[in-house]
């Protein structure tokens, strides 16, 4: 029998058991990406492929996970105690190379008979796997050249190593050993959930466990419709652009049209560009990755996000657009910028009906560094990848935060000295841009400025947002300060960098990342006009 009591216990206990997985996964990986970053993401899943909980981890991953687990579904019609799933294929599940998955199905002992009740999934950012640039996040124009595309295979299949398959794929990266490392700290968070799992179905019996699933995703389903229900029904348009694929320099439009009827909402980016020659391109999953975090924004902290949230949600992402390209389309900005100017228009569409609701638009962009070389010190190849965060947008009645990741990212920055640690490289500078956000009765927050210097050569490639279309502001308020990208060389050469670029770095140069801020809410003051002014 379900009660509110018992429902709040096994909701609790499964977002638990995820957490618990990404404690596991930060704890026992190699790379700075993922042990001080945290860029990875925990998630349960029902024997049908049916998200039942997730950790508080990353918005574009949390999203886009149940394709990976239906990808593993259409691909084995069998799974047995101890098989790992491994992919990474954005048109198979997954949304940038980089991002490796694996699933676990969850077999727990009921009678003296192992049955299958789900799938531990956890997905994580490898610094490097393989492709034209250290980093895996080149200036590409088609998924080839990205790096080694992993569709759904088994890693370890019942409890023994595909050491076949693992050669292959550390043969193909720059960071073998790092690479193996976090691969192995993936495992094991899986194990972690199976565990613990065997330990509910022990103290609570497998049919309560059942019963409370299918109550939590219909309770998810219900909120999700009470909150859909609160915005008046109408259409509501908004476009916003991307700066440029890194190819052509142009601007591309991210359109959508979100609908409310009644309980039922669609988000429908009909009008986007058509897929493009640069990485921007994004596959469906992101996109409806961006959809579900918009809409589990609006809804009560405390709502479960599941199965059910998305019921009354529906997507509608053009096949052949940037925002569900066709492959062999270059992926790997898709993940990351894309996502954010997604979240950015459905914002703004949204705003139309909520308007003392929805904030301003954040810094947009995800501020991608790759660099990678020998590393003097060891004689070794590194891999060096991060995010940076930026102003995020005003609220009404409060004004934004400065210096914090936004939207469809939820990572760290490396602590300075992790990152002198592994990185041939030293921080010069590293402070809170001020003034970056924009004016407004709310001011967006301020976005960063982080000084490198490198110590060794270092191929280095940057992809960021918002260097030439500012952040936009809401109900009068100003737009934020758009970012830039400067480099000194050693020599005393300054050059203004694109948002998207490849260059060499010698020891002694020096980059400068400043992060763009948020859009200001509401009109301004007069003293403050006068203050920009």
């Amino acid at each position: 029998m379900v009660d509110a009591i018992s429902l709040e216990i096994f909701r609790s206990a499964l977002t638990a058991i995820a957490e618990e997985m990404g404690a596991v996964l930060m704890r026992s990986s190699y790379s700075p990406n993922i042990k001080e970053r945290r860029d990875f993401s925990c998630a349960l899943f029902d024997a049908r492929g049916r998200l039942v909980a997730q950790a508080a981890h990353i918005p574009v991953h949390l999203g886009s996970m149940p394709d990976s687990v239906a990808e593993a579904l259409v691909a084995f019609d069998h799974f047995a105690p101890g098989d790992i799933i491994a992919l990474n294929d954005p048109f198979l599940g997954g949304t940038h190379l980089p991002d490796i998955t694996l699933i676990a199905p969850i077999f727990v002992e009921v009678e003296e008979e192992q049955r299958l009740i789900g799938f531990a999934a956890n997905r994580a950012h490898h610094a490097d796997v393989g492709g034209m640039a250290p980093g895996s996040m080149p200036l590409a124009t088609e998924i080839y050249q990205e790096g080694l595309i992993i569709p759904p295979l088994k890693l370890w299949e019942a409890g023994q190593p595909n050491r076949a398959l693992l050669a292959l794929l550390l043969r193909n990266v720059r960071t073998p050993d790092e690479r193996r490392g976090d691969l192995a700290a993936q495992v094991a968070a899986n194990r972690t959930a199976a565990r613990r799992l065997q330990e509910l179905v022990d103290r609570w019996g497998l049919a309560a466990l059942e019963e409370h699933v299918e109550a939590l995703i219909d309770y998810a389903a219900r909120m999700a419709r009470a909150t859909i229900a609160a915005i008046p029904d109408g259409t509501y348009r908004f476009t916003d652009y991307l700066d440029d694929d890194g190819v052509t320099g142009e601007c591309i439009p991210i359109a959508v049209t979100v609908t409310v009827r009644g309980s039922e909402l669609t988000v429908d980016f009909t009008g986007s560009a058509p897929q493009v020659r640069g990485n921007v391109n994004t596959v469906a999953s992101v996109a409806r990755s961006a959809t579900y975090y918009v809409v589990r924004c609006l809804m009560p902290e405390d709502a479960p996000m599941n199965h059910g949230t998305f019921a009354p949600v529906t997507v509608i992402a053009p096949r052949g657009s940037v925002v569900n390209a066709r492959p062999p389309a270059a992926v790997a900005q898709g993940n990351v910028e894309t996502s954010q100017r997604l979240v950015d228009a459905i914002f703004g569409a949204l705003a139309q009906a909520l308007p003392e609701v929805v904030p301003a638009a954040s810094q947009g962009t995800m501020n991608n560094i790759a660099a990678g070389g020998i590393d003097p010190r060891t004689q070794q190849p590194f891999a060096y990848y991060e995010t940076m965060g930026g102003g995020m947008g005003a609220r009404p009645g409060l004004d934004g935060l400065s210096g914090v990741h936004t939207h469809m990212s939820n990572t760290l920055n490396t602590p300075v000295e992790a990152f002198e640690y592994a990185y041939p490289m030293r921080v010069t500078r590293y402070a809170l841009r001020d003034g970056s956000g924009g004016l407004g009765k709310a001011r967006g927050g301020d976005g960063l400025l982080r000084e490198i210097r490198f110590e060794a050569p270092a191929e280095v490639t940057l992809l960021t947002e918002r260097r030439r279309l500012p952040p936009y502001g809401l109900q009068g308020g100003e737009p934020g300060r758009c970012g830039e990208n400067w480099l000194y060389r050693r020599d005393g050469e300054v050059t203004l960098l694109p948002g998207k670029v490849h260059f060499r770095a010698e020891p002694g140069d020096r980059l400068v990342i400043a992060s763009p801020g948020g859009g200001g809410w509401g009109q301004a003051p007069a003293p403050a006009a006068a203050e920009r002014t």
